[in-house]
């Protein structure tokens, strides 16, 4: 089958936050020798190379770092501690793409080159719309990660995603609001891919289909002085501010919206996001802020949270936002192995419809378009101990926040 799709546009709403400051695990080694093949479940197989193309470095890198402590995290888990598949080794070789998509383009080529028939791991959703079409072009598979666009929803056969996409942001966030009908709503968001799926989405969420009136407001990426835009939403007065921002610059925003009275003026909705960003909110403004949220580590207690808990703080590092999206891929990989060998359509298909508990709860990768149904959370930020932690208000259901079905 086909999946060349128009899809509905959907919400990303990550107030992103300063590049994390937690420790790096032991990265995996990268493999000197030539792609895997052959082999399949005989003891001593042909190793398994992954590929996975990410942020390293650059404005997502946190969310990189996050993705690779989880990968590698359950990877440990789900192979018992022997990072081997049906006696077939994995071995993973990390390229940074550092939120570049030409980069990440090159470097999944590369590895493409050398016969790695698994890429994931994008961050980037301006990377993951680049890669998806040359996974399908080289009939490789693709496992995008944190990037949210819902663009890699149902884009090809080829491509599946480890994380949240936008739509089920959205519904997240509409579930604080209630009925949107009349209600005036602004999108602050970045003038970027990720902010025009925002506005996209939230047009077609709660204005096309909720009635409400949606104007946008986009500020250049490169705006290093963020004061003049915080005061333009101060003064359009809307009912709900919605904020969509992501990279390095959200410390620098969260302050100038307080300095200019936008939550006095405003109900702001924002996305939960690294918990090295909690202290930029500061305790008014995060006790005047909602948030949904794709994960945190408050928020599920089950099985594969607490191995993937162990495992990373056992490497020095911390659960955050984005580390289940690794450990997710990490599941996703072992599966299609252990189901598909070397032969990606029978991978593909090993994937398609497959339900299976993961960090954040039951997890189904819908057969139809690949979009990821999951559990999506409400939450608020309290002073506990002398600083800000995350509690939760409700767990959604993967149903109640499915995204509708990407058609052709």
């Amino acid at each position: 089958m086909s999946r060349s799709r128009s899809r509905t546009a959907a919400l990303a709403v990550t107030a992103a936050g300063l590049l994390a400051a937690t420790a790096a695990c032991g990265s995996p080694t990268a493999a000197s020798g030539g792609g895997g093949g052959g082999g399949g479940d005989e003891e001593g197989g042909a190793p398994v190379r992954i590929g996975l193309v990410t942020s390293i470095s650059g404005p997502l890198a946190a969310y990189g770092e996050q993705y690779l402590q989880g990968f590698e995290a359950c990877l440990d888990h789900v192979t018992d501690g022997t990072d081997e598949v049906a006696g077939r080794p994995i071995e993973v070789v990390q390229r940074d793409d550092a939120g570049d998509p030409a980069k990440a383009v090159a470097e999944a080529t590369d590895l493409i080159g050398q016969g790695v028939q698994i890429i994931a791991g994008s961050a980037s959703s301006g990377v993951a719309t680049q890669v998806a079409p040359l996974a399908e072009q080289n009939d490789v598979l693709f496992i995008s990660g944190p990037a949210a666009t819902d663009a890699v929803t149902g884009v090809n056969d080829n491509t599946f995603r480890s994380g949240r996409q936008t739509y089920q942001d959205v519904l997240t966030a509409q579930s604080f609001i209630g009925d949107p009908a009349g209600q005036d709503v602004l999108v602050f968001a970045q003038d970027s891919a990720f902010g025009q799926a925002n506005v996209a989405a939230v047009t077609a969420v709660l204005g096309e289909a909720g009635e409400a009136n949606v104007t946008p407001l986009l500020v250049p990426t490169s705006a290093t002085d963020l004061t003049p835009f915080a005061a333009q939403a101060r003064d359009a007065g809307a009912d709900l501010t919605f904020v969509a921002w992501a990279g390095e610059t959200a410390p620098a925003m969260w302050q100038a919206m307080g300095q200019q009275g936008v939550f006095d003026a405003t109900n702001v909705v924002t996305g939960l996001d690294l918990r090295a960003s909690y202290p930029t909110y500061g305790d008014q403004v995060a006790g005047q802020l909602n948030f949904l949220s794709h994960f945190f580590a408050e928020a599920v207690d089950n099985e594969v949270s607490q191995a993937l808990a162990e495992r990373v703080e056992a490497a020095g590092g911390t659960v955050d936002i984005f580390t289940p999206d690794g450990c997710t891929a990490a599941q996703m990989v072992v599966r299609a192995v252990e189901e598909g060998g070397d032969d990606v359509a029978a991978m593909i298909s090993a994937l398609e419809g497959w339900t299976f508990e993961g960090v954040k709860g039951e997890l189904t990768i819908r057969a139809e378009d690949h979009a990821l149904l999951q559990p999506m959370f409400q939450a608020r930020l309290e002073q506990q101990g002398g600083e800000l932690v995350p509690v939760l208000v409700e767990t959604l259901d993967a149903e109640a926040t499915a995204p509708p079905v990407a058609t052709s």
